[in-house]
């Protein structure tokens, strides 16, 4: 596991409900394959959840976080355990702080909170949940934190500094995902024409018509994205997406992906797929099942 080079690094999973680029404002999309078998305990490299919402990495301790249809799980190790309440959670989103995520979604059964959930933050590593805003109001498929606040899309694209006051922003287009770095105020927009591109955490944003088409992307560091296309093809970016170069190819169908910093100038990228968790360590030029020997 690469050890990071800034203080408490961690990567925000990009947390996007997609099929081909179309965002489903649903409570979960119909998953593509059957429900998996509980968490890892079989052989291969099954994952606790058919619905798989949002991949989150820390690049300091290794954890690995899921967050699902079912809640939340810590696959980290070959037997996936289960974090916090039951609830439908979409947008996960990695904090600057150890420990802090924010997330939406819909409760689960048996929760006291309501639907949908708006904007929730955890500050224990996802065992509690606080409300923060928009309550009974919002459903926000994609999220990211940046170093200025966060930006969501729940059917409208948002900024907030705070997580409780919200700035509408005529974007013009409707992510399927976003992918933000909490030391960064770049984030990036991956919608069907292309990626779209902001460097003022989310107010304003520039189309790149030449960048492929990626349906999911993430955050290594502050300069280094990542980004897989529906069909699987990974690319690389070393200047915060401004330009792309494809390195290699997920088996798969993927569901999520998130990234962390490598020690010899590759980024870890990692992947929640249709037959399991893989991980690459060549800066996504090949990839293995993330529990291999």
């Amino acid at each position: 596991m690469p050890h990071s080079y800034i203080p408490r690094l961690r990567i925000a999973a990009v947390t996007a409900a997609a099929a081909a680029l179309v965002l489903t404002l649903s409570a979960c999309a119909p998953a593509a394959v059957p429900a998996a078998p509980n968490p890892r305990q079989n052989a291969g490299n099954s994952l606790p959840s058919a619905h798989i919402h949002g991949l989150s990495v820390n690049g300091e301790t290794g954890q690995v976080l899921l967050a699902t249809h079912e809640g939340l799980y810590d696959v980290s190790k070959r037997t996936a355990i289960k974090i916090g309440p039951t609830n439908d959670l979409m947008g996960l989103a990695a904090a600057m702080d150890q420990g802090v995520f924010y997330a939406s979604g819909h409760p689960g059964e048996g929760s006291s909170l309501p639907n949908p959930l708006g904007l929730i933050k955890t500050r224990d590593g996802g065992k509690t949940w606080q409300q923060v805003s928009r309550q009974n109001e919002s459903d926000f498929h994609a999220l990211a934190a940046t170093k200025s606040g966060i930006v969501a899309f729940d059917g409208t694209l948002r900024t907030s500094t705070d997580g409780k006051n919200w700035t509408t922003v005529a974007a013009g287009f409707a992510p399927a995902a976003l992918a933000g770095y909490p030391y960064s105020d770049t984030v990036l927009a991956t919608t069907q024409e292309g990626v779209q591109r902001s460097t003022d955490g989310g107010a304003t944003w520039t189309p790149d018509k030449s960048s492929p088409i990626i349906q999911f992307a993430a955050f290594a560091s502050a300069k280094e994205a990542v980004g897989a296309a529906p069909d699987g093809t990974v690319y690389y970016s070393a200047d915060a997406g401004t330009t792309w170069k494809r390195t290699g190819k997920i088996t798969g169908e993927v569901q999520a992906v998130a990234a962390t910093e490598g020690t010899d100038g590759n980024p870890w990228i990692w992947a929640a797929t249709s037959t399991g968790l893989v991980v690459s360590t060549d800066g996504g030029t090949t990839f293995r099942p993330s529990d291999a020997d």
